[in-house]
């Protein structure tokens, strides 16, 4: 390593106050291009059925062999329909296993009649908020790394740990590129999502705690089917299948699981109760001092955005049913959704499911791709103290608090792989705030310049031990 790389790692790794180098970048450099690059990752409409992942991902890696990495260690893996991206920034240290970084290039689909006076893929800022599809979930973040990498290639800096980019193009429906990811690089020290985690505000903006996802819910999709003859609508029948699938699903809909927790919903709570106020904020500090209080119990469950972490739960998503206006239905079929909580099998909540229908004649069966259980990783310190130290000098003496996600994310293969997982998004935002997945998806303007300096103070932290 030259003298300049060398006082450069040295003084990024101590964090002490080192004198500008030749070459190094600050943010504010870094933003005009980095905002460049995101206008025109939202206006690639990486949706379902549009094919032009593969396209972006060509792009990302136009960018980054720009910036000097070489082709071999860039590759595009075409998956079915989609593309994962896989990029290498290698290390001086060739016995230390790699840092993995996630993220995912893929969006839902957003229907533009019910935006707002925005174009979903369009980056469009609109007082304290940028607006797009992805600007959120995720390609903020996506292309924060990249841009990060770029900088870090441009200021001349080795790791001494190799790290990859290892970027989905299917996350929001199949994750058969995570899957293949998972599969080519279980060999890792750990992972970090850029998709999960993160800081959180109260209604002032002002900041409450940091969440480190160390765990994830498992995601199951179970198909329901009643059957009947069928025959002409004239001549009802008591067993028509529409009518036996709506009683089931009453019976899953009225069906609670049991209540869950673990070290880190508690700890999760325990930080909630302290920094909020109000009925739900008094419920999280009694749950957390004592998991069996039943009206604390009552309130969470009451509540949309904190039933899944206490409960496994199961919700109807699809319906579908019958052939003909005028035929009596011969087979009626409706989709559930389930987070399961960690450590509850697959086969213990389908026969939860069966036990709620009670009716052994609607079919349950368990839908593809399957369902992959996840452990929860283990909090390492090195992690947990870089993320620490990095999100403090934004904002001293904020709590880290490790947390599960109730929805699912490509971190759950890397997990299931044995690779410890870590969601470490550096954004922060108000509950409820970002509309991802939905109308007028946002982020706050004052995030984007803030996730450039948290990735690469984060990440030279990191590759360095």
């Amino acid at each position: 390593m030259s003298a300049h790389r060398s006082l450069l790692a040295g003084c990024l790794i101590l964090a002490l106050g080192c004198p500008a180098l030749a070459g190094a970048e600050s943010t504010a450099q870094a933003m005009p291009e980095y905002m460049d690059m995101l206008g025109r990752a939202i206006a690639f409409q990486t949706v379902e059925g549009k094919d032009q992942v593969p396209a972006f991902a060509r792009y990302l890696a136009g960018k980054l062999e720009a910036a000097g990495f070489a082709q071999s260690d860039i590759e595009i893996i075409p998956v079915e329909h989609t593309a994962a991206l896989v990029v290498h920034y290698r290390g001086s240290d060739r016995a230390l296993k790699p840092i993995l970084l996630s993220a995912h290039m893929d969006v839902v689909a957003a229907n533009a009649d019910g935006w707002t006076d925005h174009d979903p893929f369009k980056l469009v800022k609109d007082g304290p908020y940028y607006y797009g599809r992805g600007v959120a979930d995720m390609k903020d973040n996506t292309i924060a790394l990249v841009e990060t990498f770029m900088r870090l290639k441009r200021e001349h800096f080795v790791p001494k740990r190799e790290m990859i980019l290892v970027f989905s193009g299917d996350e929001e429906t199949d994750m058969a590129s995570t899957r293949e990811l998972a599969k080519r690089y279980h060999d890792a020290e750990f992972l970090l999502n850029a998709d999960a985690g993160g800081g959180v505000y109260d209604a002032d903006l002002k900041p409450v705690m940091f969440k480190v996802q160390a765990a994830e819910k498992t995601y199951a999709d179970f198909l329901l089917t009643a059957t009947s003859v069928g025959g002409h609508s004239s001549e009802p029948r008591p067993d028509n299948a529409i009518y036996t699938l709506a009683k089931a699903l009453g019976g899953v809909a009225a069906y609670q699981f049991p209540v869950r927790y673990n070290a880190i919903t508690l700890a999760s709570f325990k930080v909630m109760g302290e920094h909020g106020t109000g009925k739900l904020a008094a419920a999280a500090r009694a749950f957390a001092a004592n998991p069996h209080d039943a009206a604390a119990i009552a309130t969470i469950s009451a509540d949309p955005a904190f039933v899944g972490q206490i409960r496994t739960t199961c919700v109807a998503t699809m319906l579908s049913g019958g052939h003909a206006l005028n035929a009596l239905p011969e087979r009626a079929t409706a989709n559930v959704n389930c987070r399961i909580f960690p450590g509850v099998g697959i086969a213990s909540v389908q026969a939860a499911l069966a036990k709620a229908i009670g009716n052994p004649a609607v079919k349950i069966t368990v839908r593809q791709p399957p369902p992959v259980e996840s452990p929860a990783s283990p909090l390492r310190k090195d992690v947990m103290d870089a993320v620490a130290a990095v999100v403090q000098q934004r904002f001293p003496g904020i709590e880290i608090v490790p947390a599960m996600s109730s929805g699912a994310t490509d971190s759950m293969y890397f997990r299931n792989a044995g690779v410890p997982s870590y969601g470490v998004s550096p954004d922060f935002g108000k509950p409820g705030d970002e509309h991802a997945h939905g109308y007028n998806e946002r982020t706050l303007a004052t995030e984007l310049s803030a996730g450039l300096d948290y990735w690469h103070s984060l990440l030279t932290r990191l590759s360095q031990q």
